[in-house]
Order: structure tokens, then sequence, then C-alpha cells
């Protein structure tokens, strides 16, 4: 059989000589011949090592970008440059490559292998942590696959955010401000609350923040808590206290961090057909009813009063 993971090596020596050197992209295939014949053994798979190669250069500025919203305390140029390549070279596997011959976790395990041969002390844990940021976005592919480590939640530390669906009412419509990340999914806007007063304070200011509106929280709509990696933590629970709250219908002013693209207002009827991860549907579907539940009241006090 084919030894894959010699030939991941290669390839990403041949990332790191390409990169350091500032090669022209049309120079990477003669670094990597040169490096087949100096590093490869006679069951390296030269196929994959090609199309390894030719993936990572053209969806790098995919790659880098989605490396610096999942690490954004970590400019690209501050990263070591093994660690980088170590890093796109996981990220396109775990991002493009066919997870039937390359399933997430293999993606993972191997970079993380490539840096703690290639890297520095801490390199397998920082790579560790980015990669497990970006699975945990995708909603962790073949986490129920046998051999997971079952992770001990309460011996995690605790970080404590909030976030909210934030609507608005606008010539006679119901409008929900919504922002998407750059993993393709519309989601809430959300941010650490650790240092204000109430969990209600925290969502306030987040949203001014985060969207430039003014809002005003309302009520209580759920929660939920869950297992992330952090490139230098480690492993952290994350609890999330999601509230209501009505704002003006403004345009929007995205705070442009935190692997957020976009951010929209939606009106309630085309919310059904977002794209939204699983754990987050429960709690838009509960904020919606809320909203449709105040405004039938609403309406039943106005006909009440004229009655």
């Amino acid at each position: 059989m084919a030894n894959r993971h010699l030939a991941r090596s290669v390839v990403l020596q041949t990332l790191f000589e390409w990169d350091t050197t500032h090669a022209p992209e049309s120079e990477a295939p003669a670094i990597l011949e040169r490096n087949v014949a100096e590093f490869g053994g006679d069951d390296i798979d030269r196929p994959f090592m090609d199309q390894l190669l030719t993936g990572v250069l053209a969806k790098k500025g995919d790659i880098d970008l989605i490396l610096e919203k999942a690490a954004p305390e970590w400019p690209l140029e501050r990263i070591a440059p093994v660690d980088r390549n170590i890093l796109r070279l996981g990220l396109y596997e775990l991002l493009f490559a066919d997870r039937t011959q390359v399933p997430a976790k293999v993606a993972i395990n191997e970079a993380i292998e490539l840096a703690k041969t290639f890297g520095g002390d801490s390199s397998g844990r920082f790579v560790n942590g980015v990669l497990g940021a970006v699975y945990k976005e995708l909603g962790e592919p073949g986490k129920d696959e046998k051999g997971t480590k079952k992770v001990k939640r309460e011996e995690l530390s605790i970080e404590k955010m909030g976030g909210a669906i934030v609507y608005a009412k606008h010539d006679g419509q119901y409008y929900l401000a919504l922002v998407h990340d750059v993993f393709g999914h519309w989601t809430l806007s959300k941010g650490h609350i650790e240092a204000d007063a109430t969990p209600e304070a925290g969502v306030t200011r987040v949203i001014k923040e985060e969207l430039g509106l003014d809002a005003r929280v309302e009520s209580h709509v759920g929660e939920n808590e869950y297992v992330a990696s952090h490139p230098e933590k480690g492993k952290v629970r994350k609890h999330v206290w999601f509230f209501l709250a009505s704002s003006t219908f403004e345009p929007i002013t995205l705070k442009k961090s935190g692997g957020l693209d976009d951010a929209k207002w939606f009106r309630l009827q085309d919310v059904i057909d977002l794209n939204f991860y699983d754990d987050m549907l429960p709690i838009v579907t509960q904020a919606v009813q809320k909203i449709l539940d105040h405004s039938s009241a609403s309406i039943g006090q106005r006909v009440g009063s004229h009655a």
C-alpha cells in the first residue's frame, strides 16, 4: 500500500520551500519533483501528491481566509511557516478532499502528526486547536465513528457567551437580522459576555458591536452548550444564552471578524429556506413563534379596543 503519510510529508516540504522562498506557483511542481527524488520511497503515491499540491495551491485563497477566521489572533504572517503550511494542507483535506478517501478525523490527525514531526514544541496543540475549531463549525462529520475519545465536560473551563435573534418590523412585515459564517451557514449574532453584569447587558453590547444595531433585549429563548477547540487553550465548554431582541429596521454594519462574512435582514417567511446549523433551528423556531404570538396579541388588543 502506498505510504500517504510520507507523501504528505514531501508535499509539506514542497509547500514550505515554495512559501519561504516566495517562488512563483509555476515552480511548485519542479520543487515537488526534486523533493520526491530526495525524500520519496518506492511505495510513495505520486498521483496523490500531485493532486494534493495542486489542490492546496488552487484553494490557497479560500484556505487562508478560513485560517484567518479560525485563528483571528494569529495573522498569517505571525504563524511559523511550517505550521502555516501544515494548516493549509490539513484544511485542504478537511474541507475539499473526498471524505470517502480522507475522513475528517484522518485529515486532522495527519496534520497533527506532521506538526509534531516538523514543527515546534507547541505546533501539535496549535494545529489541533485550529483544525478542531473548523471541524466543529462543519458539524463534526464522522464524530460518531468508533474510536472517538470522549470529552469529560466537567473538567473543561467554561466560556460564557450571549446571542440574539434580532427582529424588526418594516412596512408591516417582520424581519430577522442574521449573520453568515465562512462555512456557509446563516446563524445568530453572539459573543463573549464574561465581563458583563448580566447576560442581557452582554447581549445588548454584542449586538451593537457585531451588527451596529441598538437593540432591546426582550425575553430568553434558549441555551446551548458545546465543546470547542481553541488554538491556545485547547478544548473549552462554550455556554450560550440566547435572547429575543427588537431593533429598528436600519442598515446592518457587520464587524469583520470572528469568522463572519455577511449579515442581512430576512423576512420571516424566507428564513425557513436558509442553511442553519442543527442546534440553531430550535432556538430560531422558538423565537419566531414568540414574534408571531406577540403580533397576534397586538392585533387582538387593537381589535378589542375598537369593539
